[in-house]
């Protein structure tokens, strides 16, 4: 019954995200949709620009929090309606909040960590043991594993509070600058186009935020390289 006490703010939090996913809210953030009420969008940030920021820093705390799939989906549509530098403030307070949140219910639900970690958190066990800051920085920093994914393994890992958050915050900014850059470039790209597809992404606006994503996405396979290199030079016979 413990078990199951310990584990309730992780399950609520999972039964909100499914509940939000499924209600299809989401679907109103989409690039569509956007470009369809940008005046009426534009209209209520300039008649309320505190709240419709809180509101916007509330959802996507609750998406980062429940560790839902359309977290991304928020953030673009953060860039498309507040710009890049608001955008990046206002996601970073949210991301920051959403992994906090979901960090504290995944350390609570898991104790002291004696029990058998999942398969993702054994993998990452070595190399956090060895070098735990610059290991958490590293998994914040590349965008390959998912943010939520990381937050439940650190959680797992008992990665110390004030690491986890110095990391997800500095770690996600970088990723936000990149994804609210591309949202903000839909934006100017759609402006310009009546139809949504592949093209759109070929704009300067927004082709050059996505090269640079998946150039940090890229990062992992390049340090690999270099640190095999490194180990195959000092020790030949290997």
């Amino acid at each position: 019954m413990s078990r199951w006490r310990a584990a309730l703010p992780l399950i609520l939090l999972v039964l909100a995200g499914i509940v939000l996913f499924a209600s299809g809210s989401l679907d109103q953030l989409s690039p569509q949709q956007l470009v369809a009420h940008q005046a009426e969008l534009q209209t209520q940030i300039a008649a309320h620009p505190w709240l419709v920021r809180l509101a916007y820093v509330g959802l996507l705390t609750l998406t980062v929090a429940t560790g839902i799939p359309g977290t991304v989906v928020v953030i673009l549509a953060g860039g498309f309606a507040f710009g890049v530098v608001d955008a990046t403030l206002c996601s970073s307070v949210g991301l920051t909040l959403g992994s906090l949140i979901l960090y504290l219910a995944s350390r609570y639900a898991f104790g002291p960590g004696s029990r058998q970690p999942p398969a993702i958190v054994a993998r990452l066990h070595h190399g956090f043991e060895r070098h735990p800051v610059s290991y958490t920085l590293f998994l914040r920093f590349v965008p390959v594993v998912p943010f939520g994914a990381v937050t439940i393994a650190l959680a797992w890992l008992r990665c110390p509070l004030w690491l986890f958050l110095g990391a997800s915050w500095l770690g996600g900014t970088i990723t936000l600058i990149f994804e609210t850059s591309i949202g903000a470039g839909l934006g100017v790209a759609m402006s310009r186009s009546d139809s949504f597809g592949i093209a759109l992404f070929m704009h300067r606006e927004v082709l050059l935020p996505l090269g640079a994503l998946a150039l940090l996405a890229l990062l992992p396979l390049l340090i690999e390289r270099l640190t095999r290199k490194r180990r195959q030079q000092s020790d030949p016979d290997r």
